[in-house]
């Protein structure tokens, strides 16, 4: 079976080299590539790749709210985190909205393809550091905050919430679309169990994402 890829990165010079790599593998086939996140959503719905390896960092639509707006079940295709920040938050937020793979963007071709192939039979792979990272969540145990659920584009709204901004202006500050900025209060509101975007701001404040002087 050929396994179909979608590369989904701002820049070009990644998107061709990883189209060379990949197109030089047989049972493998690079159906697309999209330089952002509302694009590789469309491109996902048209083209229904088994694989995306996709970056975090885009303007808009970054690749935590791919992985987030990604459809559930069937037509899902497996996703490989390719990027060049391994912070701690990112990490865990990734493999929490269901990547299988985490590499960085140096990571040798053999690695890359490896993780292709190996997502196309549903199995991940992780650089060393961050398997080292995802194993001390696991012994450090216990349930999470909430504020640590939320990815950390939703940590960004989460304090313009608290800082009393409308959606209109959080739009314009964190270059997205209204709709995006919707979806993301909703979620930031249920992750965090709480009714409305007051009682979110009040735990805002609570756990010091945002100084009192900044808050409404």
């Amino acid at each position: 079976m050929t396994v179909r890829v979608l590369i989904v990165d701002d820049h070009e010079v990644v998107r061709q080299g990883l189209r060379f790599v990949l197109d030089q593998e047989e049972g493998v086939e690079v159906v697309g590539e999209s330089g952002d996140g509302e694009g590789a959503l469309r491109a996902v719905r048209r083209l229904a790749p088994d694989v995306m390896l996709l970056d975090l960092v885009m303007p808009g639509l970054d690749g935590l709210g791919v992985l987030e707006r990604l459809p559930r079940g069937a037509g899902r295709p497996a996703v490989i985190v390719l990027s060049s920040f391994q912070e701690d938050d990112r990490v865990v937020a990734a493999m929490r909205l269901g990547a299988l793979s985490y590499l960085s963007k140096t990571s040798g071709v053999d690695r890359v393809v490896g993780a292709v192939r190996a997502a196309a039979r549903g199995g991940g792979v992780l650089e060393p550091g961050v398997a080292a990272l995802l194993l001390g969540q696991v012994r450090r145990g216990g349930r999470p905050r909430p504020l640590d659920t939320l990815t950390p584009r939703e940590r960004e709204v989460l304090g313009a919430l608290a800082r009393g901004r409308s959606n209109a202006e959080i739009a314009r500050g964190l270059r997205m679309g209204r709709e995006t900025v919707k979806s993301h209060v909703s979620s930031v509101l249920a992750k965090l169990g709480v009714a409305d975007r007051t009682q979110a701001a009040i735990y805002a404040l609570q756990q010091g994402l945002v100084p009192l002087d900044e808050a409404l």
